[in-house]
């Protein structure tokens, strides 16, 4: 593990942190291959602004679909699908808000929260996975 000056005085873990972002990305390019095979149109990846990120943005038919990719080694820690904790959800919802806002899509447009679930080799699609909130 390597540290990295950040700032003046501030000091971070730059290994471990790097190694999940590479991580993270892979996975998120992963499932948008597998969402693309499946026939959504993916239209944003890594949407971000001050309150949080929405990792994949996209059209499934008619409906805007806002996806979290959760990525897990495997199931020991649990599955990646029980990772997305109820503020998750409501930093999605809220970034969603301002996605929506930013470009013009109004309040009639159908949207749904999923989840793509991938645990080692397995990729899961949980279609609505949760409400907005």
């Amino acid at each position: 593990m390597q540290w990295i000056r950040f700032g003046r005085r501030n000091w971070i873990r730059g290994g471990s942190n790097i190694n999940k972002r590479q991580t993270g990305t892979e996975y998120e390019m992963i499932a948008d291959q597998y969402l693309k095979v499946r026939g959504v149109r993916i239209i944003e990846h890594n949407f971000r602004n001050r309150f949080g990120e929405i990792d994949l943005i996209g059209y499934d038919g008619e409906y805007l679909v806002f996806f979290e990719v959760k990525y897990r080694k495997d199931i020991r820690k649990g599955s990646p699908a029980e990772a997305v904790s109820t503020k998750k959800c409501h930093t999605i919802c809220r970034v969603a808000d301002y996605y929506r806002m930013k470009h013009g899509i109004g309040d009639f447009t159908p949207m749904r929260f999923d989840v793509i679930a991938i645990c080692g080799k397995e990729i899961q699609w949980f279609r609505n996975a949760f409400a907005y909130c």
